[in-house]
């Protein structure tokens, strides 16, 4: 019988600190940026102290840019209010082994502050809030994520030395679906399937990609908070196996000029006895919830793309022929459009093809969610369904560039009211951080263009 790797029970946990087994435990909770923050705790003092008290961190986590410089302009965390501390309450739930770390395991933390409230800039509680906002109405979000990576044979320490120019793919030509070209990294994508299911995750598949060096590596769908945080685990645990392995990895939404990393993100509803809700008697198998669930996507789409689509580099992807959506629009099994609804029947689901792989899992599940109850709440009609090339429709088109995505959720009225002044306030400021670096950056580009030609 093949074995089985649940999660850990508190008990569980117990018996392997008393063993020796374990003896570190890392307590994370998730930035803005979606990577896992926080300590390695001895884990006698997590059984003896953390489990009673929760932990703190400085308030500065939720509120750094990429580089982790303090950034000014945040109501919630600044020099003028001292960065204080932050709750690290443990999500008991979360628990697992970290296979790829020698007697470790993991629990993630839901970010309170000192009043035991939520502290609601966290990605993690704003994606809980939305999830509360479903649950009014008796319905559960499942989601999968399908993240994809460029390998290279170069140490990260190596990409760094050299700048990231001249790297080396581990494939140098395009294996999509090639077994051959998979066999060519097994060894690596074999130890993350198998050390990821360590964890707890459920794998399905490893495939080849179009971009040299690119795969991807698929895991079940679960409940939505189930699957964001599996997300995070894995990107950090991918990336910290590549490093043992002396390779690297990157998720970054757009490497060079030829494909992409893409992070497309299905989900579905069910009611509380695990019934779809999506699925019913109208026009393409949809019920009346499914109708209006996807034109919210489509009426949102574009005011929420900050959070499907954070960084400069996110909008490079977006380009016509390329699998990355260009157009606002919905398509039955239909690659080119943003949203592709795909399955039938219990398996019906849509699936948005705007994120990238630098996509912060909690934001983008909470915007669509958020999007699908504005179309409920609004019982927004859904507009025809796009058959053919959506790249050279007429469709609205998907935000061009990060500065388009911040205007749009700054005064998006359907943000403010699914998640919050706070919310959209904080997250504007931090995509107006992200385009102030990139003004100040003199890039390659430019110097190849103007060095002595200009």
């Amino acid at each position: 019988m093949r074995p089985h790797h649940p999660r850990l029970t508190l008990d569980e946990l117990r018996a392997l600190i008393d063993s020796g087994e374990i003896d570190t435990v890392v307590l994370a909770m998730t930035d803005m940026q979606g990577r896992l923050q926080g300590k390695r705790i001895a884990a006698d003092f997590f059984l003896d102290d953390v489990l009673a008290n929760a932990a703190e961190g400085c308030d500065y986590l939720l509120a750094v840019d990429v580089e982790m410089n303090t950034v000014d302009g945040y109501q919630n965390s600044s020099w003028e209010n001292g960065y204080g501390d932050i709750v690290f309450q443990p999500d008991l739930s979360t628990l697992r082994r970290v296979p790829w770390h020698p007697a470790t395991a993991m629990v993630q933390c839901d970010v309170l502050g000192h009043d035991g409230g939520p502290v609601t800039v966290s990605p993690r509680q704003i994606l809980r809030r939305q999830l509360d906002r479903l649950a009014a109405y008796g319905w559960n979000a499942y989601v999968g994520t399908e993240l994809e990576f460029i390998v290279f044979s170069d140490s990260y320490e190596q990409a760094w030395d050299k700048d990231y120019h001249r790297l080396s793919p581990v494939n140098q030509y395009n294996v999509d679906y090639s077994i051959l070209g998979t066999g060519r990294v097994e060894p690596l994508l074999r130890r993350i399937r198998n050390e990821m299911a360590g964890a707890g995750l459920t794998v399905e598949s490893a495939k080849g990609e179009c971009n040299p060096g690119q795969h991807e590596i698929a895991f079940k769908y679960d409940q939505a908070l189930v699957t964001c945080d599996d997300h995070s685990v894995y990107k950090t645990g991918a990336k910290e196996i590549a490093a043992q392995e002396g390779v690297s990895l990157t998720f970054m939404a757009k490497y060079n000029e030829r494909e992409g990393n893409s992070c497309h993100i299905h989900l579905s509803l069910r009611d509380g006895e695990g019934r779809p809700v999506m699925a019913g008697d109208g026009p393409h198998g949809f019920s009346p919830v499914m109708e209006h669930f996807l034109a919210g996507q489509l009426a949102c789409l574009a005011e929420f793309s900050l959070l499907l689509a954070p960084t400069v580099n996110s909008y490079k992807r977006y380009a016509p022929g390329s699998f990355a959506p260009t157009a606002i629009a919905w398509g039955a099994d239909n690659r080119t459009c943003a949203l592709r609804v795909v399955g039938h029947g219990p398996s019906l689901r849509f699936e948005n093809r705007v994120p990238g792989g630098d996509v912060n899992p909690y934001l983008a599940v909470a915007a669509l969610i958020a999007a699908g109850l504005h179309g409920i709440e609004n019982q927004l009609p859904l507009q025809p369904e796009l058959s053919g090339n959506a790249y050279t429709s007429d469709a609205p088109r998907v935000p061009a560039t990060l500065r388009d995505a911040v205007q749009l959720f700054e005064h998006s009225t359907a943000a403010a009211e699914a998640f919050g002044k706070d919310v959209v306030a904080h997250y504007t400021h931090a995509g107006r951080v992200e385009l102030a670096a990139f003004d100040a950056a003199v890039t390659d580009w430019e110097r190849r263009r103007s060095f002595e030609r200009l």
